[in-house]
């Protein structure tokens, strides 16, 4: 089997495994609060990656490098993670993937808004695409059928994914000198404690001696397979496939999510859900490919 050929295993097995963490964590947070289960995974998480990184000789990080990673961790970790999870109580796990993948967008709308970044009218149709699918998805159910919780989860969703998105464009205009997995080990510890302390003040956690088998099967999945094993499949994709192929997974967690989710849970797959998630995966599909054709411009221009 060549290189390229392990390549699209790891391309499947980093869908399936990041589609199947939202059916792991509502599995988790049905027994245990949400943001109690979210720095739980960040703490034991981040311990594997930064074990790992300093078996490999990596340096313990300077001050000025820890300082960068918690601002970033506040909001890719603190609150985005920290937030989805609790959200995911709220909302089916297909529905929380949906969100999640709205990311571009938000760093979209956020480099407009703030940086006055021009975009193309192919842009601007991926944006009313995935926006006009999300409402189509939320509708129904929000105005019509669910409770005043599925609102709040709904809320929550989308505040982590705008915090996603801040931290996304943080990233990629802040560099700090160090590996990034090494860094988002760093990450996942120092945001552990955070995200405990305000599970603490919200009276979001039980003793961790009550908490029950199922919560710490769904933990045990979320730390291996998800933090581990799918980003080492995600490295290695992004090693021997071209970036536009390895990054066809965003469009395939909701669908995975879904779907396990409607035979495991038995959450509902309606013919709207469906609709609406063909168009918002679109939207975000159009907003990724007019990004990248910009970005490919740009970089043509300077070489020129």
């Amino acid at each position: 089997m060549t290189n390229k050929q392990k390549a699209y295993l790891a391309l499947c097995a980093t869908s399936f495994i990041w589609g199947s963490t939202w059916v792991a964590s509502k599995i988790a947070v049905t027994k245990v609060p949400g943001l109690q289960i979210s720095a739980i995974r960040q703490l034991l998480a981040g311990l594997v990656f930064i074990i790992f990184f300093k078996l490999k000789g990596e340096p313990w990080p300077k001050l000025h490098q820890l300082r960068s990673l918690l601002l970033v961790a506040f909001f890719l970790l603190i609150f985005a993670n920290g937030l989805s999870t609790w959200s995911i109580k709220y909302v089916s796990s297909g529905l929380g993937a949906l969100i999640g993948a709205l990311f571009p967008l938000f760093v979209v709308i956020i480099e407009m808004i703030f940086f006055r970044t021009k975009v193309k009218l192919l842009t601007f149709l991926g944006l009313f695409l995935g926006i006009g699918g999300i409402a189509f998805v939320f509708y129904d159910s929000a105005f019509h059928h669910q409770t005043d919780d599925y609102i709040f989860g709904v809320v929550l969703g989308l505040i982590a994914t705008l915090s996603w998105s801040i931290g996304t464009i943080m990233v990629a205009r802040k560099k700090m000198n160090m590996n990034p997995y090494y860094g988002m080990g760093w990450q996942m510890v120092m945001s552990a404690p955070f995200i405990a302390g305000i599970s603490f003040l919200t009276g979001q956690h039980i003793p961790v001696a009550e908490m029950p088998l199922q919560a710490w099967g769904g933990l045990v999945y979320l730390v291996l397979a998800g933090s581990c094993v799918a980003f080492v499949c995600f490295i290695y994709s992004m090693k021997y496939l071209p970036a536009g192929i390895a990054s066809l997974y965003a469009y395939i967690n909701p669908i995975v999510a879904m779907l396990i989710g409607s035979v495991l849970l038995t959450e509902p797959l309606t013919i709207d859900l469906l609709i609406g998630t063909v168009i918002t995966i679109a939207g975000v599909y159009l907003v990724n490919h007019s990004m990248k054709e910009k970005s490919t411009t740009v970089a043509a221009e300077k070489e020129m």
